[in-house]
């Protein structure tokens, strides 16, 4: 196994852990109103938007390229290889 699959089998593990050891209700104050609520809901629900906030800031941005333009204005030179460069090429 490569390390970066043994270190999320150790970080899932021990996010796991801390979930089921954080169980007890806990009132929290929403705007409004006041609701108990399990530790486990709440650290679970944080977790969850903490990873998908953390890929979403880190995957790769995808690129556009500005050079095909250019690539399409230069493929008319293709067309006008003297015989010398078309012997050349092949």
């Amino acid at each position: 196994m490569r390390t970066k699959t043994i270190f999320i089998i150790i970080f899932t593990a021990l996010i796991t852990i801390f979930l089921m050891i954080n169980t007890d209700p806990v009132e929290f104050n929403f705007i409004f109103l006041k609701k108990d609520i399990s530790k486990l809901v709440v650290v679970g629900v944080c977790t969850f938007v903490g990873f998908i906030l953390g890929y979403w800031a880190g995957r790769p941005k995808t690129t556009v390229s500005t050079y095909d333009r250019e690539i399409d204005a230069h493929s008319d030179n293709k067309n006008n290889l003297s015989d010398e460069d078309r012997e050349y090429i092949n």
